[in-house]
């Protein structure tokens, strides 16, 4: 019986991981059928709209002083443009930015410095309390570490007359993409998502989200869906679904690039995808039982499911890693005549499905910017480990979120890579839960070439041998370079970049 067991439940989370490895295989078919059908604005504005350009920050004063002057140099009629800097800074940061803010406007920009006393609701109650005082038609926001062109909300806002158009996103690119493995790595991962997901889905007719920044709301439409709520730590994802919800159309360009910096350290990377995934699953738990009761076409609630509940494939891979080498001693000697290899084929064959359907995603997204593919299919490896050593960190955002653990909204340390940045300012507990987090992948590396030796000596199971290494090196990966890159900020002294 528990032979039977173990085997059904690894080969049932070995489906599930197919189901949503066949999903990605459907993302790159619609983004081929569609990329060549771009949106075009209905019209343009004889008389261009207000618009507000909201910038939250904490604690960030390595790139503050670049995100103002960004906003302020924005080719736009100077009557009708507004910036709010929403600075929920607690490090003495804000009294630079507030002088920033003020040089500014001796120079004529309509600029306010916003300095919260408390930091309640995060970035989404920086934004709520903003909303009162925002004198734009049109809402336009950009984290601290974005830099947007002069030209951006030229090039944007006359999707708008649409009256049904009630957010444009636009895409990301990096400022440092060729620093590093892990950067390069990082912006194919980024690029999967937003030349691939979201050019499918939104010309496909799907529900897309907002990304948090580099995009423009209508402020009708922030109003008419509930405005900003800090419950889920995806508050962007959150609005955008209850926007669609409400009726309102988005609008993708991938053509408009926003250029941003990626996390060059591996902790602050492995805490920005913790509350990607956490928020997704919250997102998942508050929103998707209104949506799939709501009268939309069966094909936008499918998505939005494959969307919203993705991340359980940490948690699911997380499992697969942890059953590998129970299932493999249980079945020892086969499942009895043929069926031994029956099984470890059906094994295989499920997760080559599940797996080369993501260098086939991530491929594609680089074929459709005009980057090389042999030096994609170069990174292919490293960006399996990454995702499979990751894993443990975002399995346990999954687990927060099914199980209503409620956490602070970590913003992602920024650097200003540019300028050669500054060590991470992340609280000092959070980097030590993160080091624990490090211990563990490597106890899972450990494990791994445990299961790699028993393999070997398991007629059935040493075609698995290569998959269990990546499995390994993935986890001794990311465990490495999480401790190294926690003892390192310990050792020195926190740095500040010059405003």
């Amino acid at each position: 019986m528990l032979r039977w067991s173990l085997t059904g439940l690894y080969f049932a989370i070995l489906g599930a991981v197919c189901i949503y490895g066949l999903h990605r295989y459907w993302m790159v078919w619609l983004f081929w059928r569609h990329y060549k059908h771009p949106h075009h604005p209905t019209s343009r504005f004889a008389e261009l709209p207000g618009v507000t350009v909201q910038l939250p920050m904490f604690n960030e004063p390595a790139v503050a002083r670049r995100a103002i002057d960004a906003a302020c140099r924005l080719d736009y009629p100077a009557d009708k443009l507004q910036i709010q800097v929403l600075d929920d800074s607690t490090d003495g940061s804000d009294r630079e930015n507030r002088r920033i803010c003020q040089a500014w406007a001796e120079r004529g920009v309509n600029i306010q410095h916003v300095h919260r006393a408390d930091r309640r609701g995060y970035k989404a109650g920086a934004l709520a309390e903003a909303m009162p005082e925002a004198t734009g038609e049109l809402i336009a926001i950009f984290d601290a570490d974005f830099v947007p062109t002069s030209n951006f909300l030229k090039r944007t806002v006359h999707h708008f007359t649409n009256p049904r158009v009630g957010m444009v996103q636009t895409r990301w690119t990096h400022l440092n993409r060729e620093d590093s493995l892990l950067t390069r790595s990082q912006a194919i991962f980024l690029d999967g998502h937003f030349m691939i997901e979201h050019t499918a889905r939104n010309r496909a007719s799907r529900w897309i989200n907002f990304n948090g920044t580099a995009g423009i709301w209508r402020k009708t439409a922030i109003e008419e869906a509930g405005g900003w709520q800090a419950d889920t730590l995806t508050e962007d994802v959150d609005l955008s679904y209850r926007a669609q919800l409400a009726g309102w159309d988005f609008v993708f360009l991938p053509h408009v690039q926003c250029p941003a910096e990626l996390p060059p350290e591996i902790m602050a990377f492995k805490s920005q995808q913790h509350r990607w995934t956490k928020g997704s699953i919250q997102t998942a738990i508050k929103l998707l039982p209104t949506i799939l009761r709501a009268k939309a076409p069966a094909a936008v609630k499918l998505e939005a499911f494959f969307h919203l509940t993705s991340p359980i494939v940490y948690l699911l891979i997380t499992l697969l890693a942890l059953l590998f080498l129970p299932v493999m001693l249980v079945n020892s000697e086969g499942l009895g005549g043929d069926w031994g290899w029956w099984g470890v084929g059906l094994g295989l064959g499920l997760f080559w499905l599940g797996t080369v359907s993501a260098s086939v995603f991530y491929l594609a997204s680089q074929r459709a910017q005009g980057l090389g593919f042999w030096r994609t299919m170069t990174l292919i490896p490293w960006l399996m480990g990454i995702g499979i050593g990751i894993a443990v960190n975002n399995a346990r955002g999954c687990l927060e979120a099914l199980v209503g653990h409620r956490s602070a909204f970590v913003r992602t340390p920024k650097y200003n890579c540019q300028a050669g940045g500054s060590r991470s300012t992340a609280p000092k507990s959070r980097r030590l839960q993160l080091s624990r987090a490090g211990l563990l992948e490597l106890a899972m590396g450990c494990y791994m070439l445990v299961c790699a030796v028993w393999a070997t000596d398991v007629r059935h199971t040493i075609v698995s041998v290569p998959f269990v290494l990546m499995f390994a090196g993935g986890y001794f990966y990311v465990g490495l370079t999480s401790l190294h890159s926690r003892w390192a900020n310990q050792a020195a002294t926190p740095a500040v970049s010059p405003a």
